[in-house]
């Protein structure tokens, strides 16, 4: 394949897709975003990765058939990985490629492709705003804004993020809506070998509770823990990150430490087991740096009812109020403590939230639908380019 030739009577386009993190070192909702663009991938369309590591030297690996270049770094700061190779890699790599795509946030991505010629097609994935850190957000505005101009398109995940953006109100015009979607042939499917399994956790803990995602302050662990008192409850984090110990500690204070299990980084599998277990998915983030919450998806397709919060992003728009969950107060442990309890309560109200997620998720947040959508895009940018 070729980029940028016409091979098969298709016209093939080659994509860089350009971050800060990958897999295997992290997982998380952009990860699995970049690997649901990447792989498996249209027949005419040949992608990529460029990463940084999270410490350590350069290394070339492919995951799932696609080839990844992950730059060395001196390890993080500020969530950011030190890698001072990372935007001269990113210039070189976009080197023969028809599109390099920028997912944001990464000021690194930013000053790369402040370097790029303007011949070169750049598509930047809004993913969600910097929070948080005044100073730092003011000193990156302009190289941030550079790009959002430089950009031939900015993909958001809902009309949401654009309203409450200072950088995207300006590039209104160029933004384009398209919903995250997930593997639902894999969140729907509860494969023979699991059901005992998931029959010895429910056994376990008939009121299971799961919240998934790293361990960072935006995710509201803390109202999350706060909300147990009172509550007949096991909850299970999946997840890792730098607030464990805190996390534990908090715990411990609350006296809910026999009521949570940090169960860190799992697999796909062990997370779906405790999904099928499960009576809730609790989202409870508390800033917009949640823009999405790919995790709901995920719930929703193992028709397991999901508490969220009241975020100005896609959050509550994926599992809507009284339709396929509950909304509640963004930092309010007692209104996430009441939401948690009307679900265990109440099968009635799981039975239709958990079959109305399904129906949503088939609906809107299909992998291939949000691949078609993207590729498309892709395609239209390349045409309009080319002049085909």
């Amino acid at each position: 394949m070729i980029g940028g030739q016409v091979v098969g009577g298709k016209q093939s386009l080659r994509i860089l897709h350009a971050y800060k993190v990958y897999r295997p070192e992290v997982d998380g909702g952009i990860p699995e975003v970049i690997h649901t663009l990447t792989t498996p991938v249209s027949s005419d369309i040949e992608s990529k990765v460029l990463v940084c590591r999270p410490r350590g030297l350069h290394r070339e690996y492919q995951l799932d058939g696609v080839p990844v270049s992950a730059c060395s770094s001196f390890g993080t700061l500020l969530s950011m990985p030190i890698s001072p190779s990372y935007p001269a890699s990113v210039i070189s790599q976009s080197t023969g490629v028809d599109i390099v795509v920028h997912h944001a946030p990464f000021p690194l991505n930013d000053i790369a492709i402040a370097g790029l010629g303007k011949r070169k097609a750049v598509v930047v994935h809004w993913h969600a705003e910097i929070v948080g850190r005044h100073l730092l957000k003011m000193m990156l505005a302009p190289a941030i804004r550079n790009s959002l101009r430089r950009a031939d398109a900015i993909v958001v995940s809902h009309s949401a993020m654009i309203d409450d953006s200072d950088f995207l109100v300006p590039f209104r015009d160029k933004c384009v809506c398209i919903p995250y979607g997930v593997d639902l042939n894999f969140w729907t499917m509860q494969p023979p070998d699991e059901q005992r399994l998931v029959a010895e956790l429910r056994s376990r803990h008939p009121r299971l509770v799961v919240a998934v995602g790293r361990l960072v302050p935006y995710k509201g662990y803390a109202v999350l823990l706060r909300a147990l008192k009172g509550l007949n409850v096991h909850l299970v984090i999946f997840g890792e990150g730098p607030q464990l110990s805190e996390l534990q500690r908090l715990a411990d204070e609350l006296g809910v430490s026999g009521s949570v299990t940090f169960a860190g980084r799992r697999s796909r599998e062990v997370i779906r087991q405790h999904l099928y277990a499960a009576k809730a998915m609790v989202l409870a983030s508390i800033s917009k740096a949640e823009a999405f919450g790919l995790v709901q998806a995920e719930a929703m397709g193992a028709r397991l009812p999901v508490i969220n919060t009241n975020l100005d992003t896609a959050v509550p728009w994926v599992a809507r109020d009284g339709i396929e969950g509950l909304t509640v107060q963004s930092g309010d442990p007692s209104g996430l403590r009441e939401a948690v309890r009307r679900v265990l309560d109440d099968a009635d109200l799981r039975e239709r939230l958990g079959e109305a997620g399904r129906r949503r998720a088939e609906a809107e947040f299909s992998r291939s639908v949000f691949r078609k959508r993207s590729f498309d895009l892709y395609r239209t940018i390349h045409a309009a380019r080319t002049g085909r």
